[in-house]
């Protein structure tokens, strides 16, 4: 009772001033609740492939155990789609990129188109142009920009977005530039998908592909590249140099910080090595503290 008589007694001065407070608190919570909730760390499932093998459930419910609500992914592990789609759901995961061969998209985007929406996912992610051997040049890559816009195209009618994940071998040079450059250039209807660790290991520098094609990259993958590893143009490394976040030679916190300015809502730990167990929370914490 006592408070309410106080209530009754402000001034109308005070009385705005103490509305405009309040105004001011509400917007500030409200923002701090978007940014908190614009930028999600999740986890790549190919990390645990190995735990997958022996034990599904357990495998997801440790990503839950870590923290982790978005994952990219599309398999079901041995599972019925139905019956996988429940164990996410039972953990509380939720898929917002799947992959996809280029087969596939070449063949049948319409398929994907189905799954992606059975998953509940907004991307359709592809992570490798196929080609013999080491022999990665401008054939390949125009092929995969006719492949890509072509499927992104269907894609993107279906309220999807496709990002193809670099592995290296685009940076070799091509025209005063790369041939990364060339299908950055061509790409109508799809965007990428930076695995930072496959594009330094390339020979680029992530954070100045980043800032050179702000509006080109829709995804994230968050994996660091052990001190004193030389990098090549081929697309593969020994999974073993993969090291926890903030530990290699990438930049992470500034790609991260660039990532959040440009809109990159997904950033996706991916963990190849076979300490991905040990790994993941250290990377996390790494990461949450940034």
């Amino acid at each position: 009772m006592g408070r309410r008589r106080q209530f009754v007694n402000l001034t109308d001065t005070d009385m705005k001033k103490q509305a405009i407070i309040l105004l001011g608190a509400a917007l500030l919570s409200l923002a701090g609740t978007w940014r908190a909730g614009a930028q999600e760390f999740g986890l790549q499932l190919y990390s645990l492939r190995d735990q997958f093998k022996t034990d599904v459930e357990g495998s997801l419910a440790q990503i839950q155990d870590w923290g982790i609500t978005y994952i990219e992914g599309g398999g079901t592990y041995g599972y019925s789609q139905d019956e996988f789609l429940s164990l996410l759901a039972k953990h509380g995961l939720k898929t917002a990129s799947i992959g996809a061969s280029f087969d596939q998209l070449e063949q049948d985007p319409a398929a994907l188109i189905e799954q992606a929406k059975a998953f509940g996912a907004t991307y359709v992610m592809c992570a490798w142009v196929p080609h013999n051997g080491d022999e990665f040049g401008e054939a390949e890559a125009r092929k995969a920009i006719e492949v890509f816009n072509a499927a992104g195209k269907v894609l993107s009618d279906a309220g999807l977005t496709l990002a193809y994940h670099a592995h290296g071998y685009e940076f070799r040079p091509f025209e005063g530039g790369t041939l990364f450059d060339l299908m950055a250039r061509e790409a109508a209807h799809y965007k990428f998908e930076m695995d930072v660790y496959w594009v330094q290991h390339g020979g680029a520098d992530p954070l100045a592909l980043l800032n050179k094609y702000p509006d080109k990259f829709a995804l994230m993958h968050l994996k660091d590249l052990q001190q004193g590893i030389q990098g090549n143009q081929t697309g593969h490394e020994d999974v073993e140099t993969n090291v926890v976040l903030g530990t290699g030679q990438i930049d992470i916190a500034g790609l991260v910080k660039r990532g959040a300015e440009l809109g990159i809502r997904y950033m996706f730990i991916e963990d190849e090595s076979s300490r991905v167990i040990e790994q993941v929370p250290q990377s996390l914490k790494f990461l949450r503290s940034l």
